[in-house]
Parts: C-alpha cells; structure tokens; sequence
C-alpha cells in the first residue's frame, strides 16, 4: 500500500512538475531575452558583473605594471587618468552593488518560500539598465575618450573647462543608468521581504540574510538619489551651461563632495552587509549550530545602517570645514566598530561554540575574518582627524580601501559563490583548485595592499603615474605589482575552476552541506518556480527541524499548489507575522523590460551625442511603453482574469487595498523623498555656506501664482484622496465624474506652474540661484503631470470594469503619490520662496 502511495505522489508531482515548467519557463531561443523570473534575472546580474570585474582587473593590472619601477613611460599620464578612474568606476558602480544585489536576487524568494519577486518586470528592466549602462561607460576607453576625473569625479576637474570631452560625460550619464537600476532592484527586495514571507515566517523567523539585504535595499534607496541628483546637475552644467559648482555664479564645488560622500560612504556599509550576511548565513551551516546572537546581530546590522548615514564628511576633513564639524564625524567613525564588533564577536562564538566542518567555503570566509578585521583597525585610525590628515591622499587610504571592500566583500562573495554553486549547476565544487585559487589570491592580495600601507606612510601620494628613484618606494612598489599578478594568477584558477566545475563536478545531493534555510529545499539545478507548493513555517531552521520537507513540497504537500488560468501566483504576508494575507500574482515573460532599457540606453545615446532630438524622441516613446505596462498591471485581463475569487481563500492582491504596489510606490517615494531632500540640502548649502551667493532682490517667482497653484493642487490631491478612500469602502458614487475632476485641477495647476516656468526671468547659466530653482520647477512639473496622466488612466480603467469596489487596488497605489506630490510642494513653496523672503 505504501509503494502505491509513493507511486501515486511522483506521479502527480511529475504532472506537476510539468504544468510549472509551462507556465513559468522562460521562452526559448531569443525569448530568453524576455525573461523575468528572479533567477535568471539574478544570474544575469551575476556574470555581468564577473565580466566588468575582470576588466577592472585588467585595468588594475596595467596600472601596477607602471608603478612596479620608478621613471616608467608605459602608461602616459592621460592614459593612467583613465585607467585608474575606469578601474574605481567598474569595481565600485559596476561589480560591488550589482553583483550583491544579483545574489540577493537570486536568493531571497528562495529563503523567504517564494515562486519569485513581487515586481519581475522590475528587475529585467534593472538588469537591462545596468548592462546598457555599463556598456555606454565602458565603451568610452574603444574610443579613447574614458573619463580622467576620478571615480569621484571631483569638481570643477571633473566641469567642462578642466575636462572639456566628452569622458566625464560618459561617466555622469552611464553612472546615472545603472544608480536607477540599483534603486529599482532594491525597491523589489524590500518588498519581496517584507510582503511576500512564507505562511508562518514571523520577523524574527526570518533568516538573517534576509535581515542583511533588507537593511542593505533600504541603504540603497536612501543613499543613491543624492548621486543621481548630483549627476544630473553636474550634466546640465557641463551641457546646458547651468551654475551649480561654479563659485563665480554663487555656486560650490564642495557641494558636490558632499552629495558623492552622502551616497559614498553609506556605499561601503551597502557593499559590506550583504557580505557579512553571507558570513552570518555560512557559518552556522558549518559550525552545524544556529548563530549565537540572532537578535544582537539584527540590531546591530540596523544600528550600522542608521551610523552609515552619518560619516560622509569624514572623507573631507581635509577641505576646510569647522573643527566642531571635525570632532562630530571622527567620533560617528569611531562609533561604527560597536556594531562591527557584535557581528565579529557573533561569529566567533559561533565558532568556538560549534562543531566546525572546515570545506572551501569556510576557507575563504576565515580569509575574510582576517583581512576585515585589519581593514577595519586602518579604518578606526583615519577616523583621528590629525592621523586623517597625514595619510590624506596617499597610498594608505588606497590600502585601506581595498582591506575594507576586497576583503570585506570579495572573500565572503567567493566562499558563498562555492556554497551555492550546486544550487546551479547541481554539481560540487572542487576542493583542490579552490583552495590553490584561495591561497593565491590571499598571498597576492596581502602582498599587494599591505606593503602600500608603508608606502603611503612613506609619502607616496595616490593617483600618480611615476615616481622618481630613490624615495624608499622602489622595493615596496615592485613587490606590491608582483603580489598584484599573484592575486591576477589565483582569479585566473578561481575561472577555470568554475569553467571545469560546470563540466567535471561530481554531482550533488540535496542540501550537500546540511543547511538550515529553505533555498535548500528547491530541487537542483533549480527550476524557474523554486517550489511545486508553498511551506508553512515555524522555526527559523525548518530543514533542521524537518528533515523531509523538501520531499514534502515537491510532492505537493504544502500551499498553493494548484496553477489555475494559467497564472504565476505567490503568497502575500503580513509584514511582522508572516501570516497569509492574499495572493500575489506577478507577471510572466515580457518584452516591455528589454523594449524600456533599450529607449533609456537611446536617450542616454543621445544626450552624449548632442543629438537631443534623439533623446525626446526616445524618451516619448519610453513613456508610452511605461504607461503600456501600466496598464497591463493590476486587474487588466493580461494581468488577472476578472473572475471571483475563491471564497474559502486569500483573495487576490489586485482585489485589495494593500497588494505589494502599494509598498512599493512607498519605497519609491523613500528614494524620491531623499532626492527631493539632496536638492534642498544643496539650496540650503549655497545660502548658508556658498561664498560668493547671489541672490536677487526680487526673487524671480511671484509668490501668489504660485499659491494659487498649490490651491489648485491641493483640491486635485485632497479629492483624489477622499474617493479612495470611499472606493475601499465599497462606495463607487461620483467616482468617475471625481477622477475626471481631479485630473482636471491638476492640468490647471501644471499649466499655470509651466506658465511660471517660462515667464519667470530667471538666469540659470549665470546664477546659482536661478539654476537650483528651474530645477526645482522641473521636478514640481514631473511629479505633478505624472499624478494627472495616470489619474486619467484611472478614470478610463473605470469606464473598462478594471477598478470597481471589488477591483480598487490601482487607485490606492497612486494615492500615496499624490499625497508626496502636494507635501513637495508646499516644502518647496516654503523653502524656495517665502523663506527667501524672511531672509
């Protein structure tokens, strides 16, 4: 009776098993370019960011091989300015942050018991933004025009009269492309773990990677827009002639260093956590015991992202600022290794307090430990503002810098990449050419960075391209390229390795390394669905706790089992309980993502080309295809089939008032809201800091129109608002004819906001002033015209039965951007105008 039983579940997991692969495999031949499963995306994001990061190795290469002697001519200065600046650029904007994310990606749905991520579109859309982006920066060296200016791009070097070409102009734009799809990647992540848990995993079953990333994505919501804002005014000053760093026009160029360093140094904390948490995740697998100190490590992975948020200036205490200002960030610095030392102490006990199985991965993990913890005491002492301001600029902070993002994220991203690879390709990796690649790389990598450490304590500034002999620096250079091509020799194993694992490795049985979390469940190599049916957790190590789990999930034995119309479905959360609370269904393969990258990647074209024409076109044509994948989501019949749902079960999340679109226009207002903030701050800045401001007498701007715009906008919001909220209530009454209205107080406030725009004597090519307040207009006018157009698309979804009382879930999404619209408004209007006048 029992062999029948068996047979009966393989053979419905076997049916099964088919009708996922149909409705949630990837197209096949050039359709794989339309997929949008996290894996994929995931795995994209990967190998991308493996590619950008063996060009900057290259680059890293050549830079050491014209320092390993002095007086050496084989690199020319210009040359060696575009290397070092491409070399910081791939590493930092197109390796760390993409390939982090990419793991992220690929890892959260599995831990959290998810089929995917709640926005897919989102994330193909972000891979394809990153990879054009990446290409458009990286192209820039084939034509022999890469930027000079610095990873930092640093003015007024980095404005048009100290780097006249078009190289820091590849860098602005290109940079900009791939910090959207670092925000937008994020924005999937925050609401992939909070939303959409498996039944029953409460936050503090979440497993502590998760906790890692989420304060990671919310780090990265918060802490690019103030690149991005910082890019775009260095773009319009550089193409448009505005004055943002000029100091003549009231403008400075330590503005800029202050809007970098604000996403700067959060930037290291953003590298560093998804890296401990592979750390805090791989540990307890191989100690074979949970991590000691769950909490603590959760508060202080919390307490480390607020801190982040406060120690940017630490990077400019060589610039000038007051000795107040000095002894408040030095202290923030210092105040960052309490958290730092929990995770250390954390994963030491966990050590000493388990049963340690010492395999690859854990090699490179004790690797990490040793190379962070020195990376961390050269980071305590540059946060001494005497100390800081001896090594400034020379090849200790370099050091330092590599200690903390090669060994702090590097080594823990290798020891994961061995840890999961089976995951992949369902195959083991090799023990012996791992640890021959381990061995080379740690040798090379401290052979290299150690000794620059006592070079720049020697006086060897950074950033030059020859030195002359005799200054103490020739022995310890040498040694320094020989352990950099020692270091190049291990990645080059680590490489065949991997090629040969795909195809030599000795197969993998499930959960090879007795794992706790639930990624392990999924069948190997992994399937596009990661699970036949959906567990009900509780415990924060269900596979230690249940054994036969992952045979119990792919017989079927779990939620949500059944695919009913055809449609890819996931489970919704409540945020602090895990608790079931609906069904999530996400869209399947697209050519919208690929389609929206490609206009972007034209508009970026074009505006470097001069060509802007191009560049309106595309973007036109970008919003169109934006509005069309709008207007697809929801309860659009491409999206949810208008039918009942089933009364015994969670409705779908297109048929509530708080579905995942609704967290994440939140997270997208988060990352608004911190731009809309950078801008002001800059406004502020340049009033109260700025030596040569101008301001005019009569400020450009009457304030009565602009009151009587935001009357206008105020009545367009407050309405929106009220119908709503009658609309959740199942009262439908008055909401078409409302809509219509409501967009029509919006056209009127644009139209009279555009009026003032344009009539307004303002002078952005020669003032600072009138420059930061067009673009204060600007970003009124988007924000506005944007509420009116999709409140209009409302109204028309109305008319076609997609919104009704049971149907309300869209009109609640762009709630919340109405209410952001107004409240930047009114701070605006506040802010740019009457304060001003109470000047």
């Amino acid at each position: 009776m029992s062999e029948h039983n068996a047979a009966t579940e393989q053979q419905r997991a076997a049916r099964l098993h088919r009708e996922y692969d149909r409705v949630w495999g990837n197209w096949p031949g050039w359709g794989q370019l339309a997929a949008v499963n996290h894996t994929s995306v995931g795995l994209r994001f990967i190998v991308t960011g493996l590619f950008f990061f063996l060009v900057g190795g290259v680059l890293a290469m050549l830079m050491r091989t014209q320092l390993a002697l002095p007086e050496q001519d084989i690199v020319g200065p210009e040359l060696y300015n575009q290397l070092f600046t491409m070399h910081g650029t791939l590493m930092m904007f197109l390796f760390a942050i993409p390939v982090l994310e990419g793991v992220a990606m690929y890892l959260i749905p599995k831990m959290v018991g998810a089929r995917d991520l709640p926005f897919p579109r989102l994330g193909a859309m972000g891979y394809f933004c990153y990879l054009f982006g990446g290409l458009i920066i990286l192209s820039s060296m084939l034509f022999a025009i890469a930027p000079d200016s610095g990873w930092f791009m640093y003015t007024p070097l980095s404005s048009s009269t100290f780097s006249p070409g078009p190289g820091s102009d590849f860098w602005l734009l290109g940079i900009t492309f791939v910090e959207i799809s670092s925000v937008s990647g994020a924005i999937e992540l925050v609401v992939s773990i909070l939303r959409t848990r498996s039944n029953g995993m409460s936050l503090r079953r979440m497993p502590i990677f998760c906790w890692y990333i989420l304060v990671m994505a919310l780090m990265i919501i918060v802490g690019f827009p103030p690149l991005i804002l910082a890019s775009v005014l260095l773009e319009l000053e550089r193409a448009a002639g505005f004055v943002f760093f000029e100091v003549a026009g009231g403008g400075d160029p330590l503005l800029w260093q202050h809007l970098f360093w604000l996403f700067g140094h959060p930037e290291v904390y953003i590298i560093f956590l998804p890296a401990a948490g592979i750390v805090s995740t791989l540990l307890p697998v191989f100690a074979q015991r949970p991590i000691v100190g769950y909490r603590w490590l959760v508060l202080a992975v919390i307490t480390m992202g607020f801190i982040s948020f406060g120690l940017w200036v630490h990077h400019m205490f060589t610039v000038g600022i007051p000795q107040l200002a000095q002894a408040f960030f030095s202290l923030a610095s210092m105040l960052v290794a309490i958290p730092t030392a929990i995770q250390i102490f954390a994963w030491l006990a966990t050590l000493w307090t388990g049963r340690v199985v010492w395999s690859l991965p854990m090699l490179w993990i004790i690797g990490f430990l040793v190379i962070f913890v020195a990376g961390g005491l050269t980071g305590v002492m540059l946060a001494l503002v005497p100390f800081n301001w001896q090594v400034h600029d020379t090849h200790f902070v370099v050091a330092h810098m590599h200690y903390v993002l090669v060994g702090g994220m590097l080594f823990p991203l290798i020891a994961g990449l061995y840890y999961w690879l089976p995951h992949v390709s369902g195959r083991m990796p090799s023990e012996l050419l791992g640890r021959w690649a381990f061995w080379l790389i740690f040798i090379g990598f401290n052979m290299t960075f150690l000794l620059m450490h006592v070079t720049g304590l020697l006086g060897m500034p950074r950033r030059i391209y020859t030195y002359q002999a005799g200054l103490g620096w020739d022995w310890l250079n040498l040694l320094s390229s020989i352990g950099g091509f020692v270091m190049a020799f291990g990645v080059g194993m680590l490489i065949v390795d991997l090629l040969l694992h795909f195809r030599f490795g000795r197969q993998a049985p499930r959960n090879p390394w007795n794992a706790d979390t639930l990624e392990w469940a999924v069948a190997m190599p992994v399937s596009t669905y990661n699970f036949i049916s959906l567990p009900h957790l509780e415990s924060r190590h269900p596979l230690w706790d249940d054994r036969r789990l992952p045979d119990k999930l792919e017989v079927g034995k779990g939620g949500l089992v059944e695919i009913q119309a055809d449609r890819r479905v996931t489970w919704g959360s409540d945020v602090v309980t895990g608790e079931v609370r609906e069904i999530i269904h996400v869209p399947s393969s697209s050519w919208i993502p690929l389609q929206t990258g490609v206009l972007l990647a034209m508009v970026c074209l074009g505006l470097l080309t001069k060509f802007y024409w191009i560049a309106l076109g595309a973007a036109l044509v970008g919003l169109a295809v934006v509005l069309r994948w709008s207007w697809h989501n929801g309860a659009h019949p491409h999206a949810a089939p208008l039918r009942d749902d089933d009364p015994q079960g969670p409705m779908l999340h297109s048929r509530t008032c708080d579905g995942p679109g609704l967290w994440g226009m939140w997270s997208t207002l988060l990352a608004n809201g911190s731009l809309f903030a950078s801008l002001l701050f800059g406004w502020f800045y340049f009033w109260t800091v700025s030596p040569q401001w101008q301001a005019p007498v009569q400020g450009p701007l009457p304030a009565l129109p602009m009151l009587l715009a935001g009357f206008l906008l105020t009545a367009s919001a407050l309405l929106y608002r009220r119908l709503v909220r009658r609309l959740c209530k199942g009262q439908t009454k008055g909401l078409t004819p409302g809509l219509w209205l409501s967009a029509l107080f919006g056209l009127a406030h644009v139209l009279l906001v555009l009026w003032l725009l344009m009539d307004a004597d303002l002078q952005p090519r020669t003032l600072a002033h009138d420059a930061v307040l067009a673009v204060m207009l600007g970003y009124l006018l988007f924000h506005s015209a944007m509420a009116t157009l999709l409140t209009v698309m409302q109204a028309l979804r109305v008319r076609l039965g997609y919104v009704s009382e049971h149907l309300p879930y869209e009109p609640v999404v762009l709630r919340p951007w109405w209410t952001f619209t107004l409240a930047v408004f009114w701070i605006s209007f506040a802010g740019f105008i009457l304060l001003p006048l109470a000047w």
